[in-house]
């Protein structure tokens, strides 16, 4: 039976585009057919919440809804899609929805929006509307709903439909909580932390106390499906934009351009390989092929599955999965299979409108990576070819072999035939059919280029009796191990075919794999590519070979995805392997202090609701002003070089340029300076003289965002390196040329004790042991962004996304030569900062007021993800070796470090690294600790202070030397850990003041606590249990604890009460996400109670906190360090104190008079009488308090893949002390979200440079943070009231920045994992070497770890089989 998607009939034709974008008609008669949706969303309408995160479709922050109609059948498709990659001529004839379409605060918020915000599912928000979109569709699509408030959805389906949006902020588990709230199958009482449940005293929450969800009244007007009963096909010649209804058409179309040569056409469909294939020069006409009927048709009958080249990845997932009735035979295993691997190519967004035929095409033409093709060719497809004579039917490997696939040579269809075992060997053996897809990639649901992948299809004959089992035919593909295509491996195939399958056979075959499976030269990590095609290859076969089921000196048969590999287990190979899930499950245990009322409640995030629906104004969604322009930087891609011109190739690259700024734009008066902190300033331009990659050079200024991108990208720098030196690319070269920045005295951390001494009085010692620590990107969703409009009087407004607007106020003003009164710097929220818009943001916000000094003009900017990443510099890489000195028992006595610290080109705030490096090294009792730190500056790109800068580095230095102790002694490292953990007097001895009394000490506390709830010394013997009887997987646990210094700083505030009796406050600190807007209005309420007959509960939703305004409140200081939403909250606390004080005495009088005074009539009662409500304070804290210590710990536990390197996150359990918590739902996500970036950091992110220091990993691409399918499947985490702390605000304690050094604990358990898989394969190989004894790199990555466990783990496996089975025989 056909299938078409498109009618087979003639469709008239229009020049203009018709689509609804939320209800609303738009048509246009001209538009430039390389704008995306998400250009005209944002541009052109006021439709802003779908978010600009990466341009490459890797991110999700713009998802939007885009519905279908089909007039013939009546019937409406609905599905995601990337918009940035979205052609937006691509959705002539379609209705667009974006988040602001399903609800918003005028006309009520969707459930979605009320959930997300009431799960605590929103931070910074930037995220969120994308969030918001993945859910709705997937509700939408599930099957019918019903009217308890409920979905068909299934839990499973609410996790994964988020799983290829990421989120820096909350380390996702709210979110999955909001969208499993919405599934069928969900047990309440699993979900988490929310407003109507799972508080204290709580059992849960009741599906009738959740905002209702009713089914969608639907999602395309009316209007245009009227308009839609006669189909036309946007032809626009004006706007080059074509769409052939037929094959003839398109060939007619094809053959009219060759006439010109010049001319550079493109193949219209999904347009999402422009997300990986970055275009820099546009193209002249464009041709729509997805509504040719034999590219969109789809035939399914017994010889197998053809899809038109147009198919969507996504409808063909769908065909693919059905069943055609009846018992499941081998062939729709097969084609399931197939399925399930192309449900973890890209994400859901992407492959809605990714095509099958463009991935292929993209595989021959440009070699790309792919999973389809890779699939497809294990299962013997075929495709049909178009050129310009004739229609060609080629087998896959033949057509990716082609020697190239032009815009005149078109894909038409692929066809997988269908499979089903033929016997062909002795009658008395049973035929079975076997197929298995694989892929190692960094993320387990998709959304990441996969190291290897692979599939092997074979038709088996096994025996009636266990014997042997023959392969009676066998195909084995592999692809993107570094290899122009997908590959047959018929030299392998050919040694294996009609031979009965064993040991000494499966042996040699992999010995085969590194000749077969050879990455090209320049590919990363090539030999852990070839291991992984030999144990893929391994278990798809070794279940099939004939062995024991125990053999002696320790050899076992238990293979790595089953628990016993036996006669039936051979018989059905094809169901062996477990499918991927998530299911991820939690706890939150906090205890609510209504002592200060509403401080102390998990009041949700104030905003959280208009940040769902899209209406909450980042600074990128300020409407343009008239006559704007839009800027984009030339950076340096040379690490030290005179900077001689900058120039265009060609007139077209200028497009739209207005002028390109330079330091020599710097006006009279003013000075080069982008970057302002108390140690000093760095340039905002390269001057003559380059000095590291990333730098800015010049500053195109354009019409739009587009052409000033455009024109960055394509400008050439002329550099020469006459009479440079050469440049310093390494902590080494930097102490060898003497090249350091001096720590200041003040920042000088304090040794302990007499290290010789230490080391004279040890049992044993650790010489010379090494430790390198790498860089971390910030990947904030927002990128850089600012907006400078001129003023009257020589003035400038600056809109900035930044963590202190005071300092880029002082930076502008320096740079234009003008006084800081005269710079207005304007800071409303920030879609993420972790530190990255704190000094990098200056100079940002510093060009966008020179270019618009200069050209009379407004000038905005958004930086594209890769300028930020290259120009960001991140956290500090460093070099440590260290002495160390133990007794027998553990007990460290003596530790002495040096360490080279890469600050990079500039100084920034590189001098505080070290003072904090040490605060968090100095948790542990080292007895004595000496170290020589060196600042080493270099010509790499400035690195800054990034969230826990220095402090996460130190702490997992000291884990990384209890590790290496505890590996010396061969004792386990928790106990070593126990055994110098402090107590309160070395706890003092180390810190000094900032220890704090006694009954504050709360770590052995926090400690057994955790110990407690994990089970955690349950859990190490059934770890130790699971390892012995399993050869494949390994796991391992780890209990980290933390001791992490903040400081409080002054901070003002200001609050007013206006005449209806709202209130309004301002503070110097910047809400990033981490709520602290929230704590000010709880704190404000709190504040005010005194002036309340009722108490301040019903004060909270009159209070309003503004955005940061330099002109408005001075002195506002950095939001940085953890501390900065408690000490705003003690501004605004003492300007209520003084508002209460000047309105108490008002209130008694009125009360003597007229009994119980309402707030409303005091408040009008004041303004008649002339009372001043308005306050203004500056929070200095005092000096003898201002520093105090966090204290912390986690369990964690893992599951290490011995085959892949992959590291699956089982369990953590955290214990955090937080004081009282002013607000512990928003401290429950700081918590978690920094803990998820602590696991980026630790086990993901590669921040990778090329040999001169260019940033190479500057994309979704190759820079992986954690999605939620990388998290723990099971988090738990409590926070812990440690009751009265007299000196903190309201008794709390920050929580924004320690818990990220928690993570270290995935790290460490890692590492005990790996420890058992060494153990197992020296006893393999009988070396004596101590499976202790080793570096594990941070981050820990799968070629990391599964170079650890052994490259060739499955040959020394087979080997020591062999030897053994020899010895018998």
């Amino acid at each position: 039976m056909a299938e078409t998607t498109e009618e087979e009939r003639n469709c008239s034709s229009t020049s203009d585009l018709v689509f609804a974008i939320n209800g609303e008609r738009f048509e246009l008669s001209k538009v430039d057919p390389s704008t995306t949706l998400l250009e005209f969303l944002r541009t052109q309408t006021p439709f802003k919440g779908a978010k600009l995160g990466c341009g490459e479709g890797g991110c999700g922050a713009c998802v939007v809804l885009v519905s279908k109609y089909d007039p013939l059948k009546e019937e409406v498709e609905d599905f995601t899609v990337s918009s940035c990659l979205t052609l937006l001529c691509s959705v002539n004839g379609c209705s667009v929805t974006t988040t602001e379409g399903l609800g918003n605060s005028k006309d009520g918020f969707h459930p979605i929006h009320k959930r997300i915000a009431e799960f605590h599912g929103s931070q910074c928000g930037f995220c969120t509307p994308g969030m918001c979109m993945s859910l709705f569709s997937a509700i939408v699509n599930a099957d019918k709903t019903q009217s308890n408030g409920s979905s068909k959805l299934t839990v499973g389906e609410a996790e994964k439909c988020i799983a290829g949006n990421l989120c820096r902020c909350t380390g996702y588990r709210p979110i999955a909580d909001a969208c499993k709230s919405f599934a069928a199958d969900v047990d309440m009482e699993d979900l988490g932390l929310n407003s109507w449940g799972r508080n204290e005293g709580s059992d849960g929450v009741m599906a009738s106390e959740l905002p209702s969800y009713t089914k969608c009244n639907g999602t395309f007007p009316e209007f245009l499906k009227r308009e839609l009963k006669s189909k036309s096909l946007l032809n626009c010649r004006d706007c080059n934009w074509f769409t052939p209804s037929s094959i003839h058409e398109l060939q007619s179309i094809l053959k009219s351009m060759e006439k010109d040569d010049s001319a550079r056409v493109k193949l219209v469909a999904g347009n999402t390989g422009t997300g990986y294939y970055k275009e820099i020069d546009g193209y002249d006409k464009y041709i729509d092929i997805r509504h040719i009927p034999e590219l969109s048709r789809i035939r399914r009958d017994s010889t197998g599955v053809e899809f038109g080249a147009a198919v969507t990845i996504s409808r063909a997932i769908q065909v693919l999965k059905g069943k055609k009735g009846g018992l499941e035979s081998s062939g729709e295993l097969v084609f399931e299979k197939i399925a399930c691997h192309m449900d973890k190519v890209a994400s859901q967004f992407v492959r809605n409108t990714a095509t099958l035929g463009g991935n292929l095409v993209m595989a021959q033409r440009k070699h790309f990576p792919s999973d389809v093709a890779t699939v497809l060719l294990a299962a013997s497809s075929s495709v049909t070819v178009l050129t310009t004579s004739k229609i060609l039917k080629l087998t896959l490997e033949e057509f990716l072999e082609m020697s190239s696939c032009y815009s005149n040579t078109v894909l038409l269809s692929i066809a997988i035939p269908s499979w089903n075992p033929v016997k062909s060997f002795s009658s008395e053996n049973e035929t079975r059919l076997m197929f298995e897809t694989y892929r190692a990639a960094p993320r387990p649901l998709g959304s990441a280029l996969a190291y290897l992948n692979a599939a092997f299809l074979a038709q088996v004959s096994i025996p009636q009796a266990p014997n042997f089992v023959v392969l009676e035919t066998l195909q084995l593909a592999f692809g993107a191990y570094g290899t122009k295509h997908a590959i047959r491996a018929r030299k392998i195939e050919e040694s294996l075919i009609g031979k009965p399958l064993n040991r000494d056979l499966l042996f040699d075959a992999i010995k085969l794999v590194g000749e077969v499976v050879a990455p090209e030269e320049g590919t990363s990590h090539p030999a852990y590519r070839s291991s992984l095609a030999v144990g893929f290859l391994f278990d798809f076969l070794y279940p099939f070979v004939e062995v024991a089921n125990v053999i002696p000196n320790g050899i076992s048969s238990e293979h790595s995805n089953s628990s016993e590999i036996n006669h039936s287990t051979a018989s059905n190979p094809v169901e062996r392997r477990k499918k991927a899930n998530l299911l991820l499950s939690s706890k939150q245990v906090v205890e609510v202090n209504s002592q200060y009322s509403p401080v102390g409640e998990p009041t949700k995030k104030a905003g959280a609701d208009i940040q769902a629906s899209g209406e909450a104004i980042y600074v990128d969604d300020i409407p343009s002003p008239k006559d704007c322009l839009y800027g984009a930087f030339i950076y340096s891609t040379r690490p030290l070089a005179w900077v001689k011109a900058i120039r265009f190739k060609s007139q077209s690259q200028t497009r739209g340029v207005v002028r390109v700024i330079t330091f020599k734009d710097i006006p009279e008066g003013g000075k080069n300076i982008g970057v302002r902190t108390i140690f000093g300033v760095d340039p905002l331009f390269a001057d003559e003289i380059t000095r590291c990659c990333g730098e800015p050079i010049g500053f195109v200024v354009a019409d739009t965002q587009k052409n000033a991108d455009m024109a960055a990208q394509c400008a050439v720098v002329d550099y020469d390196t006459e009479n440079l030196e050469p440049p310093i690319l390494s902590v080494e070269e930097a102490v060898h040329r003497s090249s350091f920045i001096e720590i200041p005295a003040f920042l000088n951390p304090t040794e302990v004790g007499d290290f010789t001494r230490g080391m004279k009085e040890a049992d044993h010692s650790i010489l010379q042991a090494e430790i390198e620590l790498r860089s971390q990107y910030f990947f904030y969703m927002e990128t850089q962004t600012a907006l400078a409009v001129p003023d009257e009087e020589n003035t400038m407004n600056v809109f900035s996304a930044n963590q202190c607007p005071e300092n880029a106020q002082i930076v502008v003003a320096k740079c234009l030569g003008i006084p800081e009164h005269n710079v207005r710097v304007i800071t409303r929220r920030v879609g993420g900062g972790f530190g990255g818009k704190a000094l990098k943001a200056l100079p940002v916000a510093a060009a966008c007021a020179l270019a618009a000094y200069k050209v009379g003009r407004p000038v905005r900017v958004y930086l594209n993800r890769k300028t930020d990443m290259v120009m960001a510099g991140g956290r500090h890489p460093m070099k440590i070796k260290y002495n160390v000195g133990f007794n027998s028992d553990g007990k460290i006595v003596a530790l002495h470090l040096d360490i080279l610290i890469n600050a990079g080109a500039t100084e920034d705030l590189s001098k505080i690294i070290p003072h904090n490096m040490m605060k968090s090294l100095k948790k542990y009792d080292w007895g004595a600790l000496s170290f020589d730190i060196k600042l080493c500056q270099t010509n790499l790109p400035s690195r800054t202070a990034m969230r826990g800068p220095g402090e996460v580095q130190g702490s997992y230095i000291a884990e990384a030397v209890i590790e290496n102790v505890a590996s010396f002694l061969s004792i386990d490292a928790d106990y070593i850990r126990t055994k110098n953990i402090h107590t309160y007097d070395s706890l003092k001895l180390f810190y000094g003041g900032s220890s704090g009394e006694s009954n504050e000490y709360t770590l052995p506390l926090v400690l057994n606590k955790v110990v407690k709830s994990s089970s955690f010394n349950q859990r190490v013997e059934a770890i130790r249990q699971f390892n012995s009887g399993n050869i494949w997987r390994k796991r391992g646990i780890s209990c980290v604890p933390i001791v992490h210094e903040v400081m409080a700083r002054p901070t003002p505030g200001k609050v007013g009460i206006l005449n209806d009796g709202s209130i309004v406050a301002e503070v110097g600190g910047i809400d990033l996400g981490q709520g602290l807007w929230t704590k000010v209005k709880q704190m404000v309420a709190f504040a005010l109670r005194p002036l309340l007959p009722n108490g301040s509960k019903d004060l909270l939703e009159r209070i309003r906190v503004v955005q940061a305004d330099t002109l408005s409140l001075v002195q506002g200081g950095f939001t940085s360090g953890s501390t900065t939403s408690e000490s705003s909250c003690e501004a605004v606390r003492l300007c209520c104190n003084a508002l209460v004080e000047r309105l108490n005495p008002l209130k008694e009088r009125l009360h003597d008079a007229m009994g119980p005074v309402s707030w409303d009539v005091l408040i009008l009662q004041a303004n008649l009488q002339s009372v001043n409500l308005q306050s203004s304070a500056l929070y200095i804290p005092d000096s003898s308090s201002m520093r105090y210590l966090n204290y912390g710990a986690a369990v964690s536990e893992v599951e290490v893949d011995l085959l892949t390197g992959a590291t699956t996150l089982l369990q953590t359990d955290i214990v955090y002390d937080c004081g009282q918590s002013l607000n512990p739902a928003i401290d429950m996500g700081q918590i978690e979200g920094a803990f998820v970036q602590g696991i980026g950091y630790f086990m993901l992110e590669e921040y990778l440079e090329n040999s001169e220091g260019l940033i190479t990993s500057d994309g979704t691409w190759t820079y992986k943070i954690p999605t939620i399918d990388t998290i723990p499947k099971q988090f738990n985490v409590e926070i812990m009231n440690s009751g009265h702390h007299q000196k903190r605000v309201l008794s709390s304690k920050a929580s924004g920045e320690p818990p990220l050094l928690l993570a270290a604990s995935i790290h460490c358990a890692t590492r005990s994992a790996i420890r058992e898989a060494r153990k197992q394969l020296f006893s393999w190989i009988g070396s004596n070497e101590s499976c202790w004894t080793f570096d594990l790199d941070v981050p820990a990555t799968m070629p990391v770890v599964k170079k650890l466990c052994g490259l060739d783990s499955v040959e020394r496996y087979l080997h020591g089989l062999l030897s053994i089975q020899k010895a018998v025989n």
